[in-house]
């Protein structure tokens, strides 16, 4: 620790800077300007110049880009469908579900779609959520609901709330579609105009 936190200084702004401020105070000696006080003309220097270097800037946090992030996603997605082979669902909650991991994919297949999801942390948030919460909860709740139900008939039927989760969900990855789209939308409207504009120029 003790030697980390040494070569830490020794490679500080404040000592390089000290140290080359110092540097030019020993050239004063040499030359004979520092006169009989050359100790305290080179102190003198070296403490200006750790006082006028820029402070330490902490290294920012290594976050993995949007690229990266984007894969991982795409890795949770995989698993995600891995996880609903294996639950039965009513006929209208299975077409409902399948329409939205659909869309998912589309979303996530790796290309310029992807790319253009990936330059959008919300929209990535949103397609994150869905498949790390939304849709393995909507499930896992609608198995453990069911079975109690059995136990108890005459509730209301679970699959109805899962139709209605996975329509709303559904929902929301439309709209997020939709503001890509209009994303790129206005990216060639703004290149038009650009085009225009340096052709009346």
């Amino acid at each position: 620790m003790a030697t980390s936190r040494l070569i830490g200084f020794l490679e500080s702004r404040k000592n390089l800077t000290g140290g080359a401020c110092g540097l030019a105070g020993l050239v004063l000696t040499f030359t004979g300007t520092a006169g009989p006080y050359w100790p305290v003309v080179v102190a003198g220097l070296y403490g200006a110049g750790a006082l006028l270097a820029p402070p330490e800037r902490p290294a920012l946090p290594d976050f993995p880009d949007p690229s990266a992030q984007l894969e991982e996603v795409r890795g949770d997605f995989g698993r995600l469908r891995g996880y609903l082979t294996d639950v039965e669902l009513p006929q209208t909650a299975e077409e409902r579900l399948a329409g939205l991991t659909g869309l998912l994919a589309a979303l996530l297949e790796p290309g310029w779609v992807a790319e253009v999801l990936a330059a959008d942390p919300e929209g990535l948030h949103t397609v994150s959520r869905a498949v790390r919460q939304d849709i393995p909860e909507a499930v896992d709740a609608y198995v453990r609901t069911r079975w109690w139900t059995r136990l108890t008939p005459g509730q209301e039927p679970p699959e109805r709330h899962l139709e209605r989760q996975l329509a709303l969900l559904r929902e929301e990855a439309e709209r997020l579609t939709d503001r890509l789209r209009d994303a790129e939308a206005r990216r060639q409207e703004s290149h038009t105009r650009y085009l225009r504009d340096r052709s009346e120029s």
